[in-house]
This record gives C-alpha cells, sequence and structure tokens, in this order.
C-alpha cells in the first residue's frame, strides 16, 4: 500500500513531513507549501491508521516511508517529524541510512522511550476513558494535553478531528494490523550521521525535553534548539516561524552538502 499523500514542488532535494501521533498530514498546512516555494519537491502523508492511510495489514512505518519514497523515484530525502513522526523518522534514519539527507525533529519521540511518572498517569486516564466508551472524552483529554496555548480554535478543531478519526480506525483495527516495532536501539541511532535539528518547545512536556537533550547527545551531527513560545506542536502554534526554521535548517544543509562535495571533488 502507498501511503496516502500530497506532493508540492519541483525543486533537486525531496522533503517529507511525518505528522505527530494526534493529528494527519493535514497539520503541516502552514509548512507544506512554504517549502515548495523554498525550492524543494514536499510530500507530507499519512502513517497507516491516520487520516486516509488505512490500517490494512501489518506494518512498520519507517519502511512504509521508503516505500513511499520509492513510488514518488526519491533515492534520498530530509526528513521532518513532529513528535511520533519524529520516533518514524528516527526509526527511517537508522534501518535506511543510505535514504536520508538530514533531519529535523519537533518534540520527538524515541524508539524505547519510557514515559515519566506523570505521562504513565495521562496515559492511564486515556485507557479509563476508552475502556468506558467515552471516546470523546479522550479525544479532549488529547487535545487539552498536547494542543499548546498559543494555537487557535481551528488548530484545536483540527487536532480534535484527527483524533476522533485516528480511535475509530485503530481501535476497530485487528491486532495482526498493527504496527510492527521495528526494535531501533540508541546505539544504531547514535551511528546516524546525517546533520540533525532537534528543536523542542521550553512549554512541552518533560518527557519530550529530556528526549531533545537525549538525542542532542546521541546524534553526532545534532544542532539543539529550544524554542521559548512553543508546546509540544510548534508547527500548529506558529506555522510561519516553523516554516521559517524549516527552510533555513534546509538551506544550511544544502550549503553544507555542496561544500562537501566540492571538497570531495578536489581532492
Amino acid at each position: 500500500m502507498t501511503l496516502s499523500h500530497d506532493l508540492a514542488g519541483h525543486g533537486p532535494s525531496t522533503v517529507v513531513l511525518l505528522h505527530s501521533g494526534v493529528c494527519d498530514r493535514r497539520m503541516w498546512d502552514g509548512q507544506f507549501t512554504a517549502l515548495a516555494e523554498a525550492g524543494h519537491r514536499v510530500v507530507r502523508c499519512d502513517l497507516r491508521g491516520f487520516g486516509d492511510s488505512p490500517m490494512d495489514a501489518a506494518h512498520t512505518h519507517a519502511d512504509d516511508v521508503r516505500d513511499l519514497l520509492d513510488h514518488l523515484g526519491a533515492d534520498r530525502a530530509a526528513v521532518v517529524g513532529s513528535s511520533f513522526g519524529g520516533r518514524v523518522a528516527l526509526e527511517f534514519a537508522a534501518r535506511h541510512a543510505d535514504r536520508i539527507t538530514a533531519l529535523a525533529l519537533l518534540g520527538s519521540g524515541i524508539p524505547g522511550m519510557e514515559p515519566s511518572a506523570e505521562l504513565r498517569a495521562w496515559g492511564a486516564r486515556e485507557d479509563a476513558m476508552i475502556e468506558a466508551g467515552d471516546i470523546d472524552a479522550a479525544v479532549e483529554l488529547n487535545v487539552d494535553t498536547w494542543v499548546g496555548p498559543e494555537a487557535g480554535p481551528a488548530d484545536r478543531a483540527l487536532v480534535r478531528e484527527a483524533q476522533r478519526h485516528i480511535f475509530d480506525v485503530q481501535l476497530a483495527a485487528p491486532e495482526a494490523h498493527h504496527p510492527v516495532n521495528p526494535g531501533v536501539t540508541k546505539d544504531e541511532i547514535a551511528r546516524i550521521q546525517v546533520p540533525a535539528l532537534v528543536a523542542v518547545g521550553a512549554h512541552d512536556l518533560p518527557d519530550f525535553r529530556a528526549v531533545a537533550a537525549e538525542l542532542a547527545d546521541l546524534l553526532p551531527a545534532a544542532r539543539s534548539l529550544e524554542l521559548d513560545w512553543a508546546g509540544h506542536l510548534p508547527a500548529l502554534e506558529r506555522p510561519e516561524e516553523t516554516a521559517r526554521l524549516l527552510i533555513a535548517f534546509l538551506a544550511e544543509t544544502a550549503d553544507a552538502t555542496d561544500t562537501a562535495a566540492a571538497e570531495a571533488t578536489a581532492l
């Protein structure tokens, strides 16, 4: 199955946008066109079980992203991931190192992430609501937890609609169609050599600020950045500022790649 996706731009470099676990590809509305206008070929997709991509078989998200690149004829790409999408981006980079040029991680998760007591308590509340059949309450819990105060009513409505659909699809899916854990280790993450931007909101949950600090240490070519205005979903909270951040990072990455290629040619 090819993931549902949108494509824009005709630049020489491909950029893949991976959404958070409470949204779908629409969360990138504020960056999708801007990245294309900056000279990139941009693809945003719905991971399987989100948005328009059905949860129709056992799958590994990172391999689904690889298959999407194959479908698009893209040998390599820069990958931008938000939250859960950041975790998938890391798994993709670890499993398919020859297919990635750069990583931008916004409030990223990490494979093997151990939740804090606070996050476990949140998960227990969500589980109790779902077990009681109160899906609306579980949706509102997610909206209230993950959508920062700088996001507007339209953003909250988007996450509310997306999260409701996620519950409807994923709760109905048989166990055999759930994702397969690729088992990526932190040692494998530490071998990811491409330039990486590790950004986290100053108002994000402590778990994700801790992950950002860990990734800044693990990734050999990482640059860390704390967004003093952001919560967990900066792409929704300040879309234009997030677009400028990504455009600048990708330009720096392209410049570094061009310089390295010129130096290799000169040798």
